[in-house]
């Protein structure tokens, strides 16, 4: 079952995307050689909490066990932080985090590369935000999830990217993960029809190479079939009479 969101619901999960927003525009920072992921997730968690009623959407859902998904260079999400995993010149982690704030949940990525990247490295990153606010201009009433996803599809398909099927975005509000499924992918014109009041978590992931994955033995670390890097962004959205209305910004 789908759940319309009420004005005022929209403007709680902004507030709590609003403090993920914060969170990303400082990580950057932390995310220098000799850093581990442990000591990101650390920090994002004292962050997060420093915020009057806000919690970490993520640590303990389904049993996660960390503040954030730490995914470096050719895992694609759901990376679990670790005080083995040091980062280095030249690599990219992709951290995904949410907030949950007075019973409702935001939802975000961003890929951070670890400069100098290689040039089709930093190629992908770029790409991978763009299909992100290429699927976000198709977030309007009226529009269908094929809308989205064609145009999210069609700047990987230009680059020669492989785009992961096996996850794809997904509503969000009461809960962490709500109806629709949100694709990468599809056809323009098919899917569901959008209306206002849905809050949708898009987020495109891009492969440099197939589109293939397979889940490491930890049973949630999401890495490359073909050990290729892999990027991930994303935007929690609410669909309005007036457009689209991002709420992790």
């Amino acid at each position: 079952m789908i759940h319309l969101k009420s004005a005022a619901e929209i403007d709680t999960i902004a507030r709590a995307g609003a403090i993920l927003a914060e969170l990303y525009r400082q990580i950057p920072a932390q995310v220098r050689p000799g850093v581990t992921t442990a000591d990101l997730d650390r920090w994002a968690e004292a962050f997060i909490r420093s915020h009057p009623g806000a919690e970490p959407a993520f640590k303990g859902l389904y049993g996660f066990p960390a503040t954030l998904c730490t995914s470096v260079n050719h895992e694609v999400v759901h990376g679990i932080p670790s005080i083995r995993r040091v980062l280095k010149e030249g690599d990219v982690v992709s951290v995904d985090c949410g907030v949950k704030l007075e019973g409702f949940y935001a939802d975000a990525a961003i890929s951070i590369p670890l400069a100098p990247v290689a040039p089709e490295v930093a190629a992908l990153l770029e790409r991978t935000q763009a299909a992100l606010h290429a699927g976000i201009e198709e977030a309007r009433p009226g529009r269908r999830l094929g809308d989205m996803g064609a145009a999210i599809q069609a700047v990987a398909d230009r680059a020669g990217y492989g785009v992961v099927r096996e996850l794809v975005g997904h509503g969000v509000g009461r809960q962490p993960h709500e109806e629709p499924q949100v694709p990468n992918f599809g056809t323009a014109g098919k899917g569901l029809k959008l209306v206002e009041g849905m809050v949708l978590a898009i987020e495109p992931m891009f492969n440099l190479g197939s589109a293939g994955v397979r889940t490491l033995p930890d049973r949630w670390t999401v890495v490359t079939a073909d050990r290729k890097v892999s990027a991930h962004f994303e935007h929690t959205v609410a669909v309005t009479a007036d457009g689209p209305r991002i709420l992790t910004i």
